[in-house]
């Protein structure tokens, strides 16, 4: 299987750069068990569930993981936080023109230093030797880390707009975008019908924007990312299967996770790190439906959605989109999914 597979044209137009005036503003695109396209609305999505159906939202926090910095030699260097791996040690990507040394120093505006300590793979190790601990500092001088797509630089409404309303655990550097669209009076409705939701953590690392770069996806290195799938989790959805009702994963983040730690075929407690990669061909352990923005060509998330939805349904159900003019990426519009079986 190609990568060249999963790709497609997109008109740059069509890249949202802001979010939408009201978080649930959003258009809804439902491609139904029988590859059937509806074009609809966020505010709709309860409509498409019945009671006894349970949500799975990912709860990480976005923290602002984006620092400028310069070299001794007064070059310009742009950092984005990978992983917090201790006090001590950062693991990152680096924006510069020429890349840094083992031993040398990147200053940032207040004069506070990181040591290059070397190279893993495309990315930086950091060491920070400073009295203030990294998350402050990153409060104090970081930037939120919008996507490498969204042409502008970070404002103050992405603060609010880049953070889910169920956000809770500080670690993310890229947000859990099909939970965006969600407000609380949308959770609070489906609560009323009788859709409860139960919530799990993975902290999205930046390599999620990171292109395949083998012809082969088999051959593809997934990055890891953090996870947490608590056993009241795993209750909440053997008893929702038990009881005939349906689990919609809200994101590829929670697919990576429930179909991580299900992994033995049976749906366990996990904590850890994860590099599942999926693609068409994955048999899906847990999830019966999806709900996710739309994403890049020939990235792991677009072949995740095409596992889920159907390699040819899905990319025709994008031509729709592209056709109908829907907002893609991060900011943009929501798709549903119901399991292609």
């Amino acid at each position: 299987m190609l990568t060249s597979d999963f790709s497609f044209e997109l008109p740059e137009a069509l890249i949202a750069q802001y979010p939408a005036l009201d978080r649930d503003g959003s258009r809804l695109l439902y491609l139904g068990p029988e590859n059937t396209v509806s074009d609809t609305s966020f505010k709709q999505l309860p409509e498409y569930l019945k009671p006894g159906d349970l949500i799975v939202l990912n709860d990480t926090r976005v923290i602002p993981a984006r620092l400028y910095a310069k070299k001794e030699t007064g070059g310009k260097v742009e950092i984005m936080l990978e992983r917090i791996l201790d006090e001590q040690t950062l693991l990152v990507q680096l924006r510069v023109s020429k890349s840094p040394k083992a031993g040398a120093s990147l200053i940032l505006e207040d004069n506070t230093r990181f040591g290059v300590k070397g190279r893993e793979g495309s990315m930086f190790l950091l060491n920070y030797t400073g009295k203030e601990k990294i998350t402050d500092l990153l409060t104090r001088l970081g930037h939120m880390p919008l996507p490498p797509y969204i042409s502008r630089d970070d404002e103050n409404l992405d603060q609010e707009r880049y953070q889910t309303v169920f956000s809770d655990k500080p670690g993310a550097v890229a947000a859990p975008t099909a939970g965006l669209h969600f407000t609380d009076d949308i959770l609070q409705s489906l609560k009323k019908k009788g859709v409860d939701n139960a919530r799990l953590t993975l902290h999205v690392g930046a390599g999620t924007f990171q292109p395949v770069r083998v012809d082969d996806i088999e051959k593809h290195e997934m990055h890891s990312e953090y996870m947490s799938v608590p056993q009241g989790v795993v209750d909440k959805i053997n008893e929702t299967k038990r009881n005939g009702g349906r689990v919609l994963a809200v994101g590829t983040t929670v697919v990576r996770s429930l179909e991580t730690a299900a992994k033995t075929g049976t749906l366990a407690s996990f904590e850890g790190d994860t590099n599942i990669f999926i693609y068409p061909g994955h048999q899906f352990n847990v999830v019966d439906m999806l709900l996710t923005n739309f994403h890049l060509p020939e990235s792991t998330l677009l072949m995740l959605v095409c596992a889920f939805g159907g390699q040819e349904e899905v990319l025709n159900a994008y031509q729709h989109a592209i056709k109908e003019q829907y907002r893609f990426y991060s900011y943009g519009d929501a798709m549903l999914i119901s399991k292609n079986s």
